[in-house]
Parts: structure tokens; C-alpha cells; sequence
């Protein structure tokens, strides 16, 4: 196995142990919005069960939905769960795919990770220095903090694109493992 294939296992580790933290955040998620609903159904006060108000109850469910999909988009980017059109790319030779694997992370999807991070991360630091709170009056503070998840998801999104460039450049070495290939390229190989 080349160097370049050994990186790319640790940063899938890496974003699959934050992908998982993630995922469970999403089973929070339904929790909090099943509670949401019943307690609205049932006309329970959410003050008295919890402490918080329903305004910050629903302020939490977009929180936990942000951190379900910063956390989880690169760890989706390496299984192929993005958009791909197989009726073409799988008529392609192997290096064939590999190639375009590389051009499209190197052109496409680092570069959009890079004005994302950019952006983002410009936002997120002025909701910071201006210690943004919701426009509710009554709603959660510290708007930041999920601000900065932004800048966090085009980070994951990055590393996962150069996992991507590095088993694609092991696979055109003929040094990735066979039960990378697929991975890397999506489809049957």
C-alpha cells in the first residue's frame, strides 16, 4: 500500500469518527423533535418540563440539523453519496476514472471547499466579534458557535476531497487495495 493510500485511511478514520458524532447528534435531533410536537400537540408548557422556551426548543432542532450535516458531509463525500453520472463514468477504463477522480477534487471540489472556508469563516468570525444572539428575544445566544460549523463542514469537505486525490493517485500506481477501489471510484469494481 503506498504512503498516499495510508494518509487517506486516517483522514477516512478521522472523518468517520466525526461523521458518527454526527449521526448520533441526528438521533438527538428526532428526539427533540418529537418532543417539540407532542408537547405543541398535548399543549404542555416546555418551560416547566425542560427550562426551555418552545422559541429555543425549535432553535435547537436547526442547531442539531446543522451539526448532523456539517459533520457528516465530507464522511458522505467518500461513500459516493454525492451525484455522479454512472451511465457515462461507468463505460470509462479504471485510470480513466480515476483521473477525472483527481481533476474534479483538484478543479471542482477544492476549490469550492476554499471559497466556502473562506467565506464562511469570515461570517462566522464577525457573528463572533459581534457576540451574535438570535432575533428572537427569547431564543437561544451564541449564534456563532453554529456559524463556525460552516467553516468546519468546507474543512471536512476539503479533507475528504484530498482522500479522494490520494487513493486516486495510489489506484493510478496500481498501489491502492482492492477494497478501495470501489470506494474511490463508486460503482462496481
Amino acid at each position: 500500500m503506498s504512503p498516499l493510500a495510508s494518509a487517506a485511511i486516517y483522514v477516512d478514520r478521522l472523518l468517520t469518527f466525526i461523521a458518527k458524532i454526527g449521526a448520533w447528534l441526528g438521533v438527538v435531533l428526532v428526539l427533540v423533535v418529537c418532543f417539540d410536537v407532542v408537547t405543541r400537540k398535548l399543549g404542555v408548557n416546555k418551560e416547566q418540563v425542560f427550562g426551555f422556551n418552545s422559541t429555543q426548543v425549535q432553535e435547537t432542532e436547526y442547531w442539531l440539523h446543522t451539526l448532523l450535516f456539517s459533520l457528516t458531509l465530507g464522511w458522505a463525500y467518500l461513500r459516493q453519496a454525492h451525484v455522479r453520472i454512472d451511465l457515462l463514468r461507468e463505460r470509462l477504463s479504471l485510470r480513466t476514472q480515476y483521473v477525472i477522480e483527481i481533476l474534479g477534487s483538484l478543479f471542482f471540489l477544492l476549490p469550492y471547499a476554499g471559497i466556502g472556508l473562506y467565506y464562511c469563516a469570515r461570517y462566522a468570525y464577525v457573528s463572533f466579534l459581534e457576540n451574535e444572539v438570535s432575533n428572537s428575544t427569547i431564543g437561544l445566544s451564541h449564534i456563532w458557535i453554529l456559524k463556525s460549523l460552516m467553516p468546519v463542514m468546507f474543512i471536512l469537505l476539503a479533507l475528504a476531497g484530498l482522500a479522494m486525490i490520494f487513493k486516486s493517485i495510489a489506484g493510478l500506481n496500481r498501489k491502492l487495495p482492492a477494497d478501495m477501489i470501489g470506494e474511490t471510484v463508486g460503482g462496481e469494481h
